[in-house]
């Protein structure tokens, strides 16, 4: 697999160290692209695709993006079962560091049931009581040695599907170590980062339009543009410092670098799901940061890694820069001359893709 064209080795990190959810999923395909009822009962039928949880989706495309030079620790635990035992080598295979990835006895491993409307969105339900759940402060204090190291040139990822304390451990250890925090947190999370002062604590916050809606405390039907508009306002409220960067599927992305707010159309292309495209996003500005691009860190990146990495990469382990310049090249995708000088070595190369500048 070939990296994006980022120089980690000048750039300002050279780690990343993250908690969150290590799991599979299956995908179920709905009949009807009405919003699925509370009681309803829906007909549908189960896709031959793999789904992955958040830390795992967003570790591999890290590492796949940024490259051998950059080490990516993972820090979870799986259950003692064959889709256990399956992810763990699917992740060593990627080249992530394992030694931070433990077997949990007598637990299962998590479990993600996505399901997709046909017009590619779509929602997932996730087990809460998997190995993930074993994760304690105690057990991300092992990583210590690795934020040591890296001291001043990592990142700290708390994602999702972890308990909140062990990711609270990871942040401060972050704090502690000089390290980028970036977090995430699901729409029942945010309430709970809004009044806890743990989003004093980050410097990157990734969320969805639906997490922007609960950061108001309401919906997120409606105007998007105002949804985000001022749920970053409430955010740089809290935090003057924090970075935002809001997704939302075909409508683009948002990023909020503390004094702008930036938008980005989604590039167009044919979706197959919109099912970890976040997390795929996420990775993307990650990589953009850890690169010390700051004009891929925010909706640039993500609206390439949306586009291609988002519904294709997330979920097809082979995917790399071959394949997304290949995909968009196909496309006649329109991006930014920052990701484009990602992807192709010579202009001559990038003569098939538009600019969007």
């Amino acid at each position: 697999m070939k990296p994006l064209r980022v120089d980690i080795a000048s750039g300002r990190h050279r780690a990343m160290i993250g908690v969150g959810g290590i799991g599979a999923g299956s995908f179920f395909a709905l009949d009807g692209n009405e919003t699925l009822g509370r009681e309803e009962s829906r007909s549908g039928r189960f896709v031959d695709r793999h789904d992955y949880c958040k830390l795992h989706i967003i570790s591999h495309y890290v590492k796949a993006l940024a490259g051998p030079e950059f080490a990516v620790v993972p820090v979870g635990k799986v259950g003692d079962d064959d889709v256990g035992r399956r992810l763990l080598g699917e992740m060593a295979e990627a080249g992530l560091d394992m030694r931070y990835v433990e077997v949990s006895p007598a637990d299962s491993t998590l479990f993600s049931f996505c399901f997709v409307y046909p017009d590619g969105s779509g929602g997932n339900l996730t087990t809460n009581d998997a190995a993930c759940s074993r994760v304690d402060p105690e057990f991300v204090a092992r990583a210590q040695g690795e934020f040591e190291q890296f001291r001043g040139a990592g990142i700290a990822l708390a994602a999702p599907e972890a308990p909140i304390p062990a990711r609270e451990a990871l942040i401060r250890l972050g704090t502690k170590h000089g390290f980028l925090r970036a977090a995430s947190f699901t729409t029942e999370e945010i309430a709970w980062a809004v009044e806890s002062g743990i989003l004093n604590e980050i410097d990157l916050l990734a969320i969805n339009r639906d997490e922007a809606g609960a950061v108001l405390g309401g919906a997120s039907e409606g105007d998007v543009q105002r949804v985000v508009t001022d749920a970053a306002a409430k955010l740089a409220g809290i935090n003057p410092r924090l970075m935002v960067t809001v997704t939302a599927g075909a409508l683009g992305s948002w990023s909020w670098d503390g004094s702008n707010l930036r938008h980005l159309p989604a590039c167009k292309v044919e979706p197959v799901s919109t099912a970890g495209a976040g997390d795929a996003h996420f990775a993307g500005v990650l990589v953009g940061l850890g690169g010390g691009n700051a004009a891929i860190a925010g909706a640039p990146a993500g609206g390439a890694g949306r586009g291609d990495v988002g519904h294709l990469a997330a979920h097809d382990r082979q995917a790399d820069r071959p394949g997304v310049a290949g995909r968009l090249r196909i496309e006649q995708a329109v991006i930014p001359n920052a990701v484009r000088n990602l992807l192709f070595p010579s202009p001559p190369e990038s003569r098939f893709l538009a600019s969007s500048e």
